[in-house]
């Protein structure tokens, strides 16, 4: 079996927000955005040293997993306003083509939560996927996370019963292009 030739992150940009794809310099500044504890309520974990995101970084920018069957892009979001990183956007890929299957993740910093700019954000990576010949979307919720679940809600996803380390499994079928979402490539 030929391997799968992976999508590469571009630069989305949406009316609020720039969308660049991850770079290993980008953890310099990442560290700080993501140095809240209030970010690891639902997923666990530690905010993480400057050197295990530089080695995390070092991983994500290769573009798949080490075996090759997970396609993943990864993106900075940033205010255009103040060219400030906020957050990122992250879609994992375990298929191309018809089949494609994208799960995202988003995580924006406390200080920037409850604009929009996770919707608008992951929004804009739901359009550049669906472009890309995507067909399904999906992310995992834990229960408790109710900004997370309206996030999803506002792509187009929908809560199943099916839960991943109690983490409810929410999906949508693209093409569906988010409401208020527009992107330019």
């Amino acid at each position: 079996m030929a391997p799968v030739t992976w999508p590469a992150a571009v630069l989305l940009e949406t009316s609020r927000f720039t969308l660049e794809p991850l770079r290993l310099e980008h953890a310099d500044e990442m560290v700080d955005v993501l140095a809240d504890e209030a970010l690891y309520r639902f997923t666990g974990g530690q905010p993480p040293a400057l050197e295990e995101l530089r080695a995390r970084f070092a991983r994500q920018v290769v573009g798949h997993s080490v075996s090759g069957d997970a396609g993943w892009l990864n993106w900075i979001v940033r205010r255009k306003a103040s060219a400030r990183a906020i957050g990122f956007v992250q879609a994992t890929l375990s298929d191309v083509g018809e089949h494609g299957q994208a799960e995202l993740a988003w995580v924006v910093a406390p200080i920037a939560q409850g604009a929009g700019a996770a919707t608008e954000s992951a929004g804009a990576v739901l359009v550049w996927l669906k472009d890309s010949g995507a067909q399904r979307a999906s992310a995992l919720i834990h229960p408790d996370n109710i900004a997370s679940q309206r996030v999803a809600a506002h792509l187009g996803m929908h809560e199943t019963p099916t839960f991943v380390d109690g983490e409810a499994l929410w999906q949508t079928r693209l093409p569906r292009t988010p409401k208020g979402v527009s992107v330019q490539v």
